[in-house]
C-alpha cells in the first residue's frame, strides 16, 4: 500500500524505487534495469512479496530478526514508548528510563565483567566507538602511541569510515581511500583457503600466530587492540578451528593488547550462547552489538565495555569527546527491552543450543553427499555450504560462470525462485534463520536447499562448468 492507502502494482513500486531510492551495496544501473523485489509483509520466519509469493527467510532479514517477524510484544513496546516519550537525548547529563533499564538488563545477560554500555544507532557506529574508546583508554593511561588496531582480511565491521577500515573487504577499501591510518590486517582463519594439508586444530594455532607476527612487526607498544567477529558472517560464515580463539586470547594477554569481539551477528543467541565469544571460548574487553538486540524491529547498537576499560574511563575523569544524537533512543531501548525479555521467556538461547542448532547441524551434514558440496558446516543457527567443482580436491568453480556472477549467484537465483532467501558469498551459500525456527521448518528449509542445489548442479552440467 502507498501512504494514501491506494494499492500500487509491483511495476509502480519498482519504477518509484528506481527513480528515488539508492540501495546499499548495489549496482544502481543494474538494479534499475532489473527492478527490485518488493517485500510487503512478514510473519514468523516467512516473507511475502508484492506478487503474493511466500519466501522462507533463512537470513533473518540481515542476520537480525532473531525472534521472528510479527512479535506483538515488540510492537506494543514501541507504541507505548512513542506515546509517553518518543525521543530525548543522552546529552546534557540526561537519561531516560528505557535506556537505563536496558543497560541494567544487558549487564545481566552479557558475560561476567561487563557492567557498562555505550549506546549507538548501529553496529557500524559501535565499531567507530570502539576505535575512539580504545585510543582514549590508552591515552588516559599515558600511552598515546598505542594507536594501531589489528583486524582481519575478509572481516566485516560495518560501512562507516572506521567500520569499513576495520573490515577487511578489498572492494570497500578500493572506494574511498580506505583503510584510515593505523588500522592493519592479518589473514583470516579460513582452513579451505589457507590450511589444507594441515589438521584444522594445527591450522587454528598457525592462523592465531599471524596476530603475534603482526604485533611484533608493528611493535607491541604501538598496538591498541585486536578486533574480530567470533564467526565471520558477511565473509561467508567462516567458522574458525576450536584452537583459534583461545590462542588469540593468549597472545593478546601476553602483549597487553585489548581484545574486541564484534558480536553484531553472533550476539543474542545466534551461536547457542548469549554471545559468540562464549561459544568460541574467549573473554573480550569490549563487545560490539546491534541487530539481534532489537531483532531488527528498530535500529539500535552499542558497545559493552569491560571493567578494565570502564574503570579507567570513569575514575580517571575527563570528557569522552564522542557520541550520537540517538545514543540510548528511548523507543529503540524500549523495543530492545521487550526483545531481550522475549528471548529469555522463550528460552531461545537454549532452543538453539539444545534443539534446533544440533538439528540444523545434522541437516547440513546430510548435504555433504551432494556432488556440488565440498563442505557444509554450522554453529548454532549459522551455516555455510561450500560449492565446488571437485569435492575431493575442493576445486572452486571459475568465478565467471553464470553470466559472471559465480556459482553462488546461480544458486541464489534458484533459491529466490523457489521460495528461499539464502545468501551467496562467492562460492559459499550461507544461512542464519530466525531463532524461533522449528524442526519442521528446518526440514522445509533443507528440502528447499537441496532442491536449489540440484537445480544449480543441472545448470553446471548443462553449461559445461564442471
Amino acid at each position: 500500500m502507498s501512504t494514501d492507502q491506494t494499492p500500487r502494482s509491483t511495476a509502480s513500486w519498482q519504477a518509484a524505487d528506481a527513480a528515488h531510492f539508492l540501495h546499499p551495496f548495489t549496482d544502481f544501473k543494474s538494479l534499475a534495469q532489473k527492478g527490485s523485489r518488493i517485500i510487503t509483509r512478514a510473519d514468523g520466519i516467512y516473507l511475502w512479496d508484492s506478487e503474493g509469493r511466500k519466501l522462507l527467510d533463512a537470513m533473518s532479514g540481515l542476520w537480525c530478526v532473531n525472534v521472528g517477524y510479527g512479535q506483538q510484544a515488540l510492537v506494543d513496546a514501541a507504541a507505548r514508548q512513542m506515546r509517553e516519550l518518543p525521543f530525548y537525548n543522552a546529552f546534557f547529563q540526561t537519561a531516560t528510563p528505557p535506556a537505563i533499564e536496558l543497560a541494567e538488563l544487558l549487564a545481566t545477560v552479557t558475560p561476567a565483567g561487563f557492567q557498562h554500555v555505550f549506546f549507538t544507532g548501529s553496529g557500524s557506529e559501535g565499531n567507530d566507538t570502539v576505535v575512539r574508546m580504545v585510543r582514549r583508554y590508552w591515552d588516559i593511561l599515558g600511552q598515546p602511541g598505542r594507536q594501531v588496531i589489528i583486524s582481519r582480511n575478509n572481516a566485516y565491521h560495518g560501512s562507516t569510515m572506521a567500520g569499513a577500515s576495520l573490515g577487511g573487504m578489498s572492494g570497500m577499501h578500493a572506494q574511498g581511500g580506505l583503510p584510515i591510518p593505523n588500522i592493519v590486517h592479518i589473514e583470516q582463519p579460513y582452513w579451505v583457503a589457507h590450511g589444507q594439508g594441515m589438521s584444522r586444530d594445527a591450522f587454528g594455532l598457525k592462523a592465531a600466530g599471524w596476530l603475534e607476527d603482526k604485533i611484533l612487526a608493528m611493535g607491541a607498544d604501538k598496538v591498541a587492540a585486536f578486533i574480530g567477529e567470533p564467526i565471520q558472517g558477511a565473509g561467508g560464515v567462516i567458522i574458525p578451528p576450536a584452537t583459534y580463539w583461545p590462542e588469540i586470547q593468549r597472545i593478546c594477554d601476553k602483549h597487553g593488547i585489548l581484545l574486541v569481539s564484534d558480536e553484531v551477528i553472533c550476539g543474542f543467541g545466534r551461536t547457542g550462547h548469549w554471545f559468540g565469544c562464549e561459544t568460541l571460548g574467549f573473554k573480550p574487553d569490549l563487545m560490539t552489538f546491534a541487530k539481534g538486540v532489537t531483532s531488527g524491529y528498530i535500529p539500535l547498537g552499542g558497545v559493552m565495555v569491560g571493567e578494565r576499560i570502564a574503570r579507567v574511563l570513569i575514575e580517571r575523569g575527563g570528557e569522552f569527546e564522542h557520541g550520537y544524537t540517538y545514543s540510548g533512543h528511548p523507543v529503540a531501548c524500549a523495543v530492545a527491552l521487550a526483545n531481550v525479555r522475549l528471548i529469555q521467556q522463550l528460552d531461545l538461547v537454549g532452543h538453539v543450543h539444545d534443539d534446533v542448532g544440533p538439528y540444523l547441524a545434522e541437516g547440513f551434514a546430510s548435504l555433504r553427499d551432494h556432488p556440488l558440496v565440498g563442505d557444509a558446516e554450522t554453529c548454532g543457527l549459522m551455516g555455510a555450504i561450500l560449492l565446488v567443482k571437485d569435492r575431493a580436491r575442493l576445486t572452486p568453480f571459475d568465478a565467471a560462470v553464470g553470466d559472471g556472477g559465480g556459482i553462488g549467484m546461480v544458486c541464489r537465483g534458484h533459491c529466490f525462485s523457489n521460495g528461499l532467501v539464502m545468501r551467496a558469498v562467492g562460492n559459499r551459500m550461507i544461512i542464519a534463520p530466525p531463532l524461533v525456527i522449528t524442526r519442521a521448518q528446518i526440514d522445509e528449509m533443507m528440502a528447499l536447499i537441496r532442491r536449489c542445489l540440484d537445480l544449480t548442479l543441472a545448470d553446471a552440467r548443462r553449461e559445461g562448468w564442471l
